[in-house]
């Protein structure tokens, strides 16, 4: 069973969208185990997005992370990473399918609605930035 990081960026926030995009990950099968809002500061996006460092977008995925606050949760089921990206669509919304998360509510490639990991050692590098292992409930979804 694996396990994905999956966060609800500001952009997607700041228009109430945090709840629809839940509960497309969870109508796909996947089991929330894991739900926090917060605000990311500097130290986390810094680590969070530290595989683009060099790249030269990397301060304005910084910036954009820390503008507003993000809900971070963590989704499990067979093939979890995959699956929610999937549901996600591809990075930029003028390319993602209608009926994916980003072809139907994201706005821009920097506006994109939501994170999520790319491969199960991301996720599992990402989940432990944002959530001890004692907040993870287990519990059997009906």
């Amino acid at each position: 069973m694996e396990r994905t990081l999956v966060l609800v960026k500001p952009d997607a926030v700041k228009r109430g969208l945090s709840g629809e995009i839940i509960a497309r990950l969870e109508k796909s099968g996947l089991k929330l185990v894991a739900l926090k809002m917060m605000h990311a500061d500097i130290v986390l996006a810094s680590k969070h997005y530290a595989v683009h460092k060099e790249r030269p977008f990397f301060n304005d995925l910084i910036k954009s992370i820390i503008s507003a606050p993000i809900v971070a949760a963590i989704f499990e089921g067979n093939d979890a990473v995959k699956r929610a990206r999937d549901v996600m669509g591809t990075t930029n919304p003028a390319n993602a399918e209608k009926g994916t998360i980003r072809g139907d509510l994201g706005l821009s490639i920097e506006a994109n609605s939501v994170h999520g990991s790319d491969a199960l050692e991301t996720a599992i590098f990402e989940s432990s930035l944002y959530f001890a292992e004692c907040e993870v409930v287990e519990y059997d979804r009906e």
